[in-house]
């Protein structure tokens, strides 16, 4: 009887202890909080893509100014404006770096969440994540040179200090694994959600592919125009963007805007409101050809210094009274203080005016100053003049050199109206100019280069900075006179990629100082990446 009762009472606290630990670990389970079972790998495709885009300060302290489309007398801009590498600065040479592989790596979690969960079911999260890789590693690699590729986000197998491929292996292996993710998008299979570029349409994300395909095998003009022709014609035949629906931007949202969750375009802050203007190398390439965008891209502050403070105020957006300001100027007060320029615009001409930059054309603060604007990644417009150079090299592309230039440049001018509704130039004044524009054939160096000015144009006036210097590194165009200030890092020359992540020396050394040793040069401004020897 004892025995009994005793078994019949272990059973009971058994019972009890076990119903409780249930019930408890219920109650401390958040039921907001994702779990590994409940987590959507969806949603870490998003915060990839913010990130890759949110670039827009780096782009305007070097690239910006670096390619004469901005310009600053501000010595914070000094780093591109004037090839000096200003105290405590030079970090954000490596931050294209340093994020490019924390977005990379987010990527290949969200991947490796989803092999794990179904990978049936999140077969086009999963190769859409290849083509967004792809995006990412081409960013970084055209910067730096030879990085890690293969390796790239492999933390959690245990690869602490990847291997940094060359470019030319990076190169080979970005174009035939955009081939094989773009064939392998699936529309029967569930589709993707949280998307940022396209809502998941994956008609629109094979046209974004071919497109990127396209402007990875341009890039080989110079070192493997053999390779690029291949590719240039299978992107072609695959199918790019056709029009200025598929381009490719994220609209920020002003109302949670901070320094992480990113900004619509370079400009977000008084100061650099303020600093920066265009610069007089693209003000005067935009007048000399009547050029319609210079009446929406610009204004002069209609009340000097006192506006030039006041981001609220609007300016004169006359295109006859736009200036551009000098690259490589101060307000030091010697002979580079733009002040004593001998077309500074009704000064004194002895360096004591005190409203100096008041009297240059800036971006037009209703387009421009905004949070909640677009950040542009890729356009039609781009796609079609890397078609029309494919054309006059004579590649397999359907349609003619003259075609896809002036599909490229109407495209460029109609493509404003996304960045803000004001910047949009009437069809009477867009036709009239690509009628004016039409492509000169009478050698091929005239054609490249008219199509490469139109390029610099397009992703300038849309804050596309990077790919406005990688596709100049690539193309040679436009020719720009470099500034050859006191005092600067390059000997007067543009810099031709960025350092790595100082970090790199010491969290891994090894492969860090392999590439700098197949770096002509070193790691140095001036050094030249493989495709642009």
């Amino acid at each position: 009887m004892k025995k009994t009762f005793l078994l019949c009472l272990s059973c009971f606290i058994g019972c009890f202890y076990g119903c409780t630990k249930g019930e408890l670990d219920r109650i401390n389970t958040d039921p907001t909080k994702s779990t590994p079972e409940n987590f959507d790998p969806n949603f870490l495709l998003p915060t990839a893509q913010l990130k890759f885009a949110n670039k827009g300060y780096y782009q305007l302290l070097y690239q910006s100014t670096m390619m004469q489309l901005l310009s600053s007398t501000y010595y914070y801009y000094n780093n591109g404006d004037k090839y000096i590498n200003v105290a405590n600065f030079t970090d954000y040479q490596g931050r294209i770096f340093d994020e490019g592989y924390a977005e990379a790596s987010g990527i290949r979690e969200m991947q490796r969440l989803a092999r794990e969960k179904d990978p049936n079911a999140y077969k086009n999260l999963i190769n859409i994540g290849d083509i967004v890789f792809v995006m990412i590693l081409q960013r970084i690699t055209d910067t730096y040179g030879d990085v890690p590729y293969h390796q790239a986000g492999k933390a959690r197998e245990g690869i602490k200090y990847p291997v940094y491929d060359t470019q030319e292996d990076i190169y080979n292996s970005m174009l035939t694994d955009l081939e094989t993710a773009i064939k392998n998008l699936d529309p029967a299979a569930p589709g993707v959600t949280a998307d940022l570029f396209y809502k998941g349409d994956l008609t629109k994300w094979r046209k974004f592919g071919y497109s990127l395909m396209l402007r990875i095998a341009m890039r080989l003009t110079k070192v493997d125009p053999e390779k690029a022709r291949i590719w240039a014609e299978k992107a072609a035949a695959g199918g790019t963007f056709t029009d200025n629906n598929d381009n490719t931007f994220i609209s920020m949202d002003a109302s949670s805007f901070n320094s992480q969750n990113g900004t619509s375009l370079a400009l977000r802050t008084l100061s650099d409101y303020r600093e920066v203007r265009w610069s007089k190398t693209l003000i005067d390439q935009l007048r000399n050809t009547a050029d319609p965008r210079l009446s929406v891209i610009g204004e002069i502050p209609a009340e000097g210094f006192a506006n030039n403070n006041n981001q609220n105020l609007s300016g004169n957006p006359d295109p006859l009274i736009q200036k551009g300001l000098p690259n490589g100027y101060d307000l030091l007060g010697g002979t580079t203080d733009i002040r004593n320029h001998p077309e500074y615009p009704g000064g004194t001409g002895n360096g004591t005016d005190l409203a100096p930059l008041g009297k240059y054309s800036r971006p037009r603060t209703s387009v421009y100053l905004k949070l909640g604007g677009p950040v542009f990644l890729m356009t039609y417009g781009e796609t079609e003049l890397l078609l029309a150079e494919a054309a006059v090299r004579n590649w397999k592309v359907k349609g003619s050199a003259t075609e896809h230039f002036s599909n490229g440049v109407k495209a460029a001018l109609q493509s404003l109206a996304q960045v803000d509704p004001q910047a949009n130039i009437t069809m009477e004044k867009v036709n009239a100019y690509v009628k004016a524009q039409k492509l000169d054939q009478s050698s091929t160096e005239k054609s490249l280069e008219m199509i490469n000015m139109q390029y610099w144009i397009s992703t300038g006036t849309t804050f596309n900075f990077i790919e406005a210097w990688l596709n100049w590194k690539r193309s040679g165009y436009p020719r720009l006179t470099p500034v050859n200030y006191p005092g600067n890092v390059t000997n007067g020359t543009i810099p031709r990629r960025m350092i790595y992540l100082s970090t790199e020396i010491l969290n891994n050394p090894d492969q860090y100082k392999a590439a700098v040793s197949r770096l002509p040069g070193g790691d140095a401004l001036t050094s030249r990446v493989w495709w642009d020897q």
